[in-house]
């Protein structure tokens, strides 16, 4: 989390420091560096909503906390998956408390200009993802002793109650 976070704040700032907002470096190119204001959400969806997204980023971090906690024992993917989650929604928030607005830097091809704090929200879904749908046999080995066990214990009981003393 740590990482993400002070990864994401150093680079914006080197960022605000050298280029004046709408320029790019280099100016041409599939891989730029272009100082971008950000006032809606990722991809720039829903612009001049910050105080609201503020809001809804808080009440996500929240959730997340609480999902985070519920875990046992999570699993070091988890953990980073979480940890880059964090990472990102806190510098992202930093910057709408801060500035009022996110700052957006990162420019590749057609793509909308994003930041370090929205790649590490993506990673940190996609592992997620990859965890639970790919990952995670703990969960479905233990249903499946469970249900095995049951079965043997029913088939057990009733050999035992059908057999008649002779």
């Amino acid at each position: 989390m740590l990482l993400a976070l002070i990864t994401d704040q150093v680079t914006k700032w080197v960022v605000i420091e050298n280029l004046a907002v709408g320029q790019s470096w280099p100016e041409t190119g599939i891989l730029r560096f272009t100082h971008a204001w950000n006032t809606g959400t990722a991809f720039s969806l829903f612009q001049g909503q910050g105080d609201i997204l503020t809001w809804v980023s808080l009440a996500a971090v929240g959730i997340l906390t609480w999902i985070y906690r519920s875990i046992k024992d999570p699993h070091w993917v988890l953990r980073l998956a979480f940890g880059l989650q964090f990472g990102g929604a806190i510098g992202n928030i930093v910057d709408r408390v801060r500035i009022g607005h996110v700052t957006d830097f990162l420019d590749v091809g057609w793509w909308p200009i994003f930041n370090i704090a929205d790649s590490s929200i993506v990673v940190g879904i996609s592992l997620m993802i990859v965890y639970f749908w790919f990952l995670d046999e703990g969960s479905k080995s233990d249903d499946t002793f469970n249900n095995s066990t049951t079965d043997l214990t029913e088939s057990a009981a009733v050999t035992t109650s059908t057999e008649s003393p002779e």
